[in-house]
């Protein structure tokens, strides 16, 4: 036992020296630049008011284990081909019965199939698609029909049998006035409390605010306003009036003669001979057969003798050794 236990440790030890001793993997911290410091207020000038400049926003860059973005790839356009099929299932057993049928010469798609309703109509459908859309012309054959409904007769339960009546006594129960009534003790009057005034604090006092000096900036000057040209004034146009075109003249359709054409002739119908009257075939008379008589002719039955089987006990048992097994040798218990 201890041999066992000693392979089994050495087996698991030499296991697990094969297999690879993998560290979780240490991933850097992203490192951002630091954001732009914002520009220092300039002093006022003696003409301008205090100018404020915008801080701008800070520009990170991106972290170096972002995963990239894929494009998708583009799809293959194929090109439509045509093709054609039909099939057709009937199978009365089961009542099916519908069939199907399409072609498409790879611009245009037409086709009709056929379904067997339950009502016992046939209904048709024959349809085209093609880049204008897709049409359908619907039609149905043979006529409706419904079984009758018949509703289902309610089913008569036999009625039940009273009830005998119990053969045991029936308890007596003690009526409200039976009891004593509960004596309740009247409630203890306990002293009102004495109330106190509230409380007086007194209000705290906070020092008075400074005064601060108001900040003078210098006045904004006053510039004179620009002075524009005036707009010429251009003179305005004088308008004609539309012209007056003259219609043209086209000259007279020639009159042109009517053609003549030269009449048919008159042709003489063909005659054809009279048919000739054929004579009737005479066929001769089918022969008188005898009939065929179809008894049974008579077999007598065969008697075949009944065969005679040796008895059981005839037979004498094998007499079968018992194995032996040896014995489960002792093993030592281990020590741990």
């Amino acid at each position: 036992m201890n041999k066992f236990v000693v392979l089994v440790t050495l087996f698991a030890a030499a296991i697990a020296a094969e297999l690879p001793a993998y560290s979780k993997p240490s991933y850097p911290a992203p490192a951002y630049p630091a954001a732009a410091a914002a520009y220092p207020t300039p002093a006022p000038a003696a003409y301008t008011t205090k100018a404020a400049y915008p801080t701008p926003a800070p520009a990170y860059s991106k972290a170096s284990n972002e995963q990239p973005a894929y494009s998708k790839p583009a799809e293959e356009d194929h090109p439509p081909m045509p093709f054609s099929f039909a099939y057709e299932v009937k199978d009365d057993p089961t009542y099916q019965d519908f069939s199907h049928n399409e072609n498409s010469d790879g611009k245009v798609i037409s086709g009709s199939y056929r379904v067997s309703l339950p009502d016992g109509r046939i209904q048709i459908v024959s349809y085209k698609a093609d880049e204008k859309g897709y049409v359908a012309d619907v039609k149905y054959e043979g006529e409706a029909k419904y079984d009758e409904y018949k509703p289902a007769a309610a089913p008569a339960y036999p009625k039940s049998a009273s009830p005998v009546e119990s053969r045991y006594p029936k308890p007596a129960y003690q009526t409200e006035d039976s009891y004593s009534k509960p004596i309740y003790t009247t409630e203890k009057a306990y002293p009102k409390p004495t109330t106190t005034e509230k409380p007086a604090y007194p209000k705290p006092a906070y020092p008075a605010e400074p005064a601060y000096p108001k900040p003078s900036y210098p006045a904004e000057p006053t510039y004179p306003k620009p002075a524009y040209p005036a707009e010429p004034a251009y003179p305005k146009p004088t308008t004609t009036e539309k012209p007056a075109y003259s219609k043209p003249v086209y000259p007279a359709e020639p009159a042109y003669p009517k053609p003549s054409y030269p009449v048919e002739p008159a042709y003489p119908k063909p005659a054809y001979p009279a048919e000739p009257a054929s004579p009737k075939p005479a066929y001769p008379t089918e022969p008188a057969y005898p009939k065929v008589s179809n008894s049974k002719p008579a077999y007598s039955e065969a008697v075949y003798p009944k065969p005679s089987y040796p008895s059981e006990s005839a037979y004498p048992k094998p007499a079968y050794p018992k194995p032996a097994y040896p014995s489960e040798p002792a093993y030592p218990k281990p020590t741990y």
